[in-house]
């Protein structure tokens, strides 16, 4: 395996599908460039393009990852037509808002250590506030990003099914590494089969593929 598919691998394994996927998923919902992505996420333009491109594994700046988290959820409920088109770019420059400097340097290539936190995890600066749509912060802990005069979406009631999703990778990532996961599904496959193939799906496995199982059991 090349270090570029190496580098995807760990960008799985950390944040459920390659940061790429992110990032082409988020642009087009809420009208960005892949460079004005990084400015709203305040993150160096060329560090998002090696991120990208897989030639840098991890962003090492938890709150540039909880903007990111929050520009994906945005996106989401973009897609599901839960925020008005007009109200996108009020929604963006409020994630905006939250920017310090710039990152362009620091340690984006090291895997955190076995059972520690992910790096979607929310930050213990930015609050435990969980995110959603029915009045929750798009960002744990972040200004909300709904415009003042509409503080929930207009279809205020239905979380995202990614949101949810997402929320249960964090929480499995969180208390356990990758391979801890993979362990425990192994030992209880016998007696639990269809808790070990939620282990594997939420814990280990792509996003997508975390989406097709919840879809499965709640579509």
């Amino acid at each position: 395996m090349d270090q570029t598919a190496l580098n995807l691998q760990q960008q799985i394994e950390l944040y459920g599908e390659p940061l790429g996927e992110t990032v082409r998923r988020v642009v087009g919902p809420l009208g960005l460039t892949q460079g004005g992505l990084a400015q709203v996420i305040g993150l160096s333009a060329p560090m998002l393009s090696q991120l990208v491109s897989a030639q840098r594994v991890k962003i090492g700046n938890p709150t540039v990852m909880a903007r990111l988290r929050a520009a994906s959820e945005l996106a989401d409920l973009v897609i599901t037509h839960e925020i008005q088109e007009f109200d996108i770019p009020d929604a963006v420059d409020r994630i905006r808002a939250t920017n310090g400097a710039l990152t362009t340097s620091g340690p984006t290539t090291h895997l955190p250590a076995q059972g520690g936190p992910p790096p979607y995890a929310t930050p213990p600066e930015l609050g435990a506030q969980p995110s959603g749509v029915s009045g929750a912060n798009v960002a744990s802990g972040m200004q909300s990003a709904w415009p003042t005069a509409a503080a929930t979406p207009p279809n205020e009631g239905a979380v995202p099914a990614r949101t949810i999703v997402r929320a249960i990778q964090d929480l499995l990532r969180e208390v356990a590494s990758t391979d801890e996961l993979q362990r425990a599904a192994v030992t209880i496959r016998t007696e639990s089969p269809a808790l070990a193939e939620l282990l594997l799906a939420y814990g280990t496995g792509r996003t997508a593929d975390a989406m097709a199982h919840y879809e499965q059991h709640h579509g």
